[in-house]
C-alpha cells in the first residue's frame, strides 16, 4: 500500500509548518491510518522506511495527546436498512446556558442523530438523522425530537443521493 495509491494524497501546499508538534512522518502515518485503521505497525515501518518501534511510539503519542481519537469500522448504512438520511435544521426556544446544554445533552440520547453541529445563522443546530424509512422519521419527529422540551422550530431536508461521502481529513 503506497502512501501515492491513497485516494487523497496530501493536499498541496498544505500543512507547511508543522500542526500541534506533527512532522511529516507524522502526517504520512495518519494518511495511511485514515485510509485503513488496520493496517499494522509493521506494515506503516515498511510504508515509510521505519522499524515497527518508533512508528508505534509515535502512533502512541498521537492517540495519547488526542490527534487520533479512535478507531472505527465505517458501516454502509443502506445494508441495515437505514435508507433515509436527514438533515434537519432545529431551532430552540431560549437560549440561556441552562436551556442550550438541555438540549445538547438530550440530544446526545438518540441513537437516530448521528451528528449534532451547533450553528450560526437562521437555525441554533444542524442534526444528521438516519432512520429505516419516512414512516420512522415521521415517528422519530413527533415522539422525540419534538418531545424535547426546549424545540421551537424544525426544519428536515431529506438526501435524495449522496454524491460524496468522505471522512478522511484532508493532511
Amino acid at each position: 500500500m503506497s502512501e501515492d495509491s491513497l485516494p487523497y494524497p496530501a493536499p498541496e501546499g498544505m500543512h507547511q509548518a508543522p500542526l500541534h508538534n506533527l512532522d511529516a512522518t507524522d502526517l504520512r502515518i495518519l494518511r495511511l491510518l485514515q485510509h485503513q485503521a488496520k493496517v499494522t505497525n509493521k506494515e506503516i515501518a515498511a510504508e515509510l522506511g521505519l522499524t515497527a518501534s518508533p512508528v508505534y511510539e509515535r502512533i502512541r503519542r498521537l492517540e495519547r495527546t488526542g490527534v487520533i481519537r479512535r478507531y472505527v469500522a465505517l458501516i454502509d448504512r443502506e445494508q441495515l436498512g437505514l435508507r433515509l438520511l436527514v438533515f434537519c435544521n432545529v431551532s430552540i426556544k431560549e437560549h440561556a446556558r441552562p436551556y442550550i446544554l438541555q438540549f445538547e445533552r438530550e440530544i446526545q440520547t438518540l441513537p437516530e442523530v448521528l451528528e449534532c453541529f451547533h450553528t450560526a445563522g437562521g437555525f441554533d443546530y444542524l442534526l444528521k438523522i438516519v432512520v429505516p424509512d419516512m414512516n420512522a422519521y415521521q415517528q422519530f419527529l413527533v415522539q422525540k425530537l419534538a418531545a424535547l422540551e426546549n424545540i421551537g422550530r424544525v426544519q428536515s431536508s431529506f438526501v435524495m443521493d449522496e454524491i460524496k461521502h468522505n471522512t478522511q481529513i484532508p493532511i
